[in-house]
């Protein structure tokens, strides 16, 4: 008889919670630069990346339902949050001239906010953190925070009244 797997602890869900979030940025990523469907990238990711070795790298077990969630919403909504997107950047900086993974961070972050499961600023906090994982220098992490609470306020207006 099989051993009984133990669930994970708080701190691990939350671990996989970021991780999954982090994965849904690098597969919107790849599906915008590769041209690959999301059934054939999502797979992918399962796969090969969820708690699996790969170059010498243990990448961190996710959350398959935040993933998958995050993904079809971004996908599904992608029109609705580019242009949230595009409203909460400056003029001078369209939503086209911005570094594709800060785009596909925008979407997954955007759908995450659209599906009101989680409050903003913990989508906020989480995907500053992201945004740090791919570009340490800090700068990007400021730009990250500001556009995420403008499109959070603009979506979401209740979770910040009061």
């Amino acid at each position: 008889m099989p051993r009984p797997v133990p669930k994970p602890s708080r701190e691990e869900k939350r671990q996989m919670r970021s991780a999954s979030r982090l994965f849904a940025v690098q597969a919107l990523f790849q599906m915008e630069q590769s041209g690959a469907g999301m059934d054939r990238v999502r797979e992918e990711f399962e796969t090969h990346r969820f708690g699996r070795e790969m170059d010498g790298d243990t990448y961190q077990e996710g959350d398959v339902d935040l993933f998958r969630a995050t993904l079809s919403k971004a996908i599904e909504a992608q029109a609705e949050i580019d242009q949230a997107t595009d409203r909460a950047l400056v003029e001078r900086w369209p939503l086209g001239k911005i570094d594709p993974t800060l785009r596909a961070l925008f979407r997954a972050a955007g759908a995450e906010i659209m599906g009101k499961g989680t409050p903003p600023k913990v989508v906020i906090t989480e995907y500053v953190d992201v945004a740090k994982a791919f570009f340490p220098d800090g700068k990007e992490s400021r730009f990250v925070n500001a556009v995420l609470d403008h499109m959070a306020r603009e979506i979401q207006p209740e979770a910040f009244a009061g």
